[in-house]
């Protein structure tokens, strides 16, 4: 059984991003920004009350405060600051999801957030004990096999082992940055095939050809990446194809 994600509500004002209304029936769990690095108050009311129509799981997925970098960017935090980023996103999106009798199942930190705490057990921890104060049965996702696996593990929370259908990894298991060629796959039956290989197999290609161990509960796929639309529909086609079972996260992670 996978969850098959996608980061989601990324549109901002009069600027429209990705497409939410033809993605969200693909998809099993949805990354909602949360107006930080992306989304709006009525953004995030409109994708919140998608999912719902379609019974994908609501996740939050807060970044930097960085509007024009969309959050890309480096940006050097106090623990404390990273925390309370991370309560003061996440409870925006709980009212959203109350409001239209839904609750948030997960968290997913957005961008170079993300990697900084992939990497940085400082921060990892700052970002996991957010999500503890906005409730200890959210689920925590983030890359497998990194920092954030081993501060939710300290903190008693759930975990969700995420992989990239659309993303290049380094043999070292990280994502490789978007400024090297190949970095992003754009190809659907190429990010379908790794999709399938890392759900059935438990590993990846990596851009050198080295063969990785790669065990995830969880697949993403990019709203704002070109193509994500087909990129989507062959990952769940392939996925239910090679008799692979997809289900929201809530329904598996953290269960005994």
């Amino acid at each position: 059984m996978i969850d098959l994600n996608c980061d989601m509500g990324e549109s901002f004002g009069a600027y429209v991003l990705g497409n939410d209304e033809a993605l969200m029936p693909l998809i099993t769990s949805a990354n909602i920004a949360c107006g930080y690095h992306a989304g709006d108050p009525m953004v995030m009311d409109r994708t919140v009350r998608l999912a719902v129509r379609y019974g994908v799981g609501i996740g939050a997925h807060p970044g930097f405060p960085d509007l024009i970098g969309f959050g890309r960017r480096a940006m050097h935090l106090t623990p404390d600051e990273t925390e309370n980023y991370i309560l003061y996103q996440v409870g925006a999106l709980a009212a959203f999801a109350r409001s239209a009798g839904a609750e948030l199942t997960h968290v997913k930190p957005h961008g170079a957030l993300y990697n900084i705490a992939a990497r940085d057990p400082e921060v990892a921890r700052a970002v996991a004990r957010g999500v503890a104060r906005a409730g200890r049965g959210l689920i925590l996702v983030g890359l497998a096999g990194s920092a954030m696996a081993q501060a939710a593990q300290e903190l008693g929370i759930p975990f969700a082992r995420e992989g990239f259908a659309d993303r290049a990894y380094r043999s070292d298991g990280t994502l490789c940055p978007r400024h090297i060629p190949g970095a992003v796959i754009h190809d659907p039956e190429q990010a379908a095939a790794q999709a399938v290989r890392i759900a059935q197999q438990g590993e990846v290609v990596a851009i050198d050809g080295a063969v990785i161990p790669m065990a995830v509960d969880t697949l993403c796929i990019h709203g704002d990446t070109p193509g994500a639309v087909e990129i989507a529909r062959a990952v769940r086609r392939q996925l239910e194809d090679a008799g692979v079972t997809v289900a929201p996260m809530g329904q598996f992670v953290g269960r005994p």
